[in-house]
């Protein structure tokens, strides 16, 4: 069969799709990649992937969604695919009906959180629920990264049959490494004794980066990694310079986006995550598999995610003082670190293991072995 797996930008198809991409390929199908051109493209390209790029717009444009739209239909007639899975909201609405104009005979869609949930004005989310209430008349195969969605989608009347399929990551990438904590630890000149608070995410307001560099002057002894860069398609208040104000001076390290995400988690101590709005992070499941107990926003995506008490804290989103209670505790108490990081890698790896994630989406996609 020939699949095409499509997103909005290099980040995502390089973060979240090529799994599917290398599980697609494992199991003897063609695979084509679609997405906007970006610098990310380069290391799927390299391991002999297609990727064509569209230029697609984050943002309500009629006239450069139409643009999409057109070019989308165009491939879907060219390449003939016999599956196309889309991904993210705006993307996955245009490449769902251009899919049912060309005539593709199998439509997919995995929902990454709902733009409709996001805060914003209400004309704009009334107009996003509607499109995806059109994309998913046409959607044959209807899955969502977490169980709130699915459970949306059905209620909703987006989808009769959506099903949750979870996020994973390879627990034999993020994992406690004692070697890589030294090397990173060094090399950044950070001694091995402080603690070190990591945040990794796009570098963009909603993640809750104020919240968290004002939460941090409670935590005096402990410095913050920030890992991510902003993209060039967001929008909104420059985190970089916001950060840089934040008065935390030499205790706040601007990494940028890394390869090495692994590596910094081994680093670090304690993972945040005070976002406003998820679909199911990544980054927490990266976080967790590593061994870090896990500071994030009391939202639906990361409940079902982190256990409180038990494997990290969960604290209302926007609220400077109960973020800073939360770190400072963390940061006071080196066993109950060890205790939920121990406890969230044993949960991550019951319910984030990639393998198990992508056999399980490749198996409902309708990809035999």
């Amino acid at each position: 069969m020939k699949v095409i797996e499509l997103t909005n930008v290099d980040f995502s198809l390089r973060q979240f799709l090529l799994p599917l991409m290398r599980g697609i390929r494992a199991r003897g199908h063609e695979v084509v990649g679609v997405c906007a051109e970006g610098p990310l493209l380069a290391q799927v390209r390299a391991e002999g992937f297609r990727v064509v790029a569209l230029p697609f717009a984050r943002r309500i444009s009629p006239l450069a969604h139409a643009r999409a739209f057109l070019a989308l239909v165009r491939l879907f007639r060219a390449e003939r695919p016999d599956l196309v899975h889309a991904h993210m909201p705006l993307s996955g609405v245009l490449a769902r009906l251009a899919a049912r104009c060309a005539g593709v005979p199998r439509i997919a869609y995995t929902c990454h959180g709902f733009w409709f949930n996001n805060p914003g004005p209400w004309p704009r989310r009334a107009t996003m629920f509607v499109l995806e209430w059109l994309a998913g008349r046409v959607t044959d195969v209807y899955l969502t990264v977490s169980q709130t969605e699915a459970a949306d989608a059905r209620r909703l009347h987006l989808s009769a049959r959506a099903t949750p399929v979870g996020n994973g990551r390879d627990p034999a990438v993020f994992r406690p490494d004692p070697a890589a904590r030294a090397r990173v630890r060094a090399a950044l000149a950070v001694p091995q004794d402080r603690v070190v608070v990591i945040a990794v995410s796009r570098l963009v307001r909603e993640k809750g980066y104020l919240e968290l560099a004002a939460a941090m002057q409670a935590v005096p002894a402990a410095e913050l990694w920030v890992v991510g860069e902003r993209l060039a398609s967001d929008r909104g208040e420059d985190m970089v310079a916001a950060l840089r104000d934040a008065g935390l001076g030499a205790r706040l390290r601007l990494l940028g986006y890394r390869e090495d995400v692994a590596a910094l988690l081994a680093a670090a101590d304690i993972f945040a995550l005070p976002s406003y709005f998820e679909g199911l992070p990544m980054s927490v499941i990266e976080a967790m598999l590593t061994g870090l107990p896990v500071v994030a926003s009391d939202i639906s995506a990361t409940r079902q995610q982190v256990v409180p008490g038990e494997t990290g804290l969960l604290v209302p989103a926007r609220q400077v003082a109960p973020l800073a209670a939360a770190l400072a505790r963390l940061a006071a108490d080196p066993p109950l670190r060890a205790a939920m990081g121990t406890a969230g890698r044993t949960r991550a790896c019951d319910l984030f293991d990639e393998a198990r994630v992508v056999a399980r989406t490749l198996d409902l996609l309708g990809l035999p072995v």
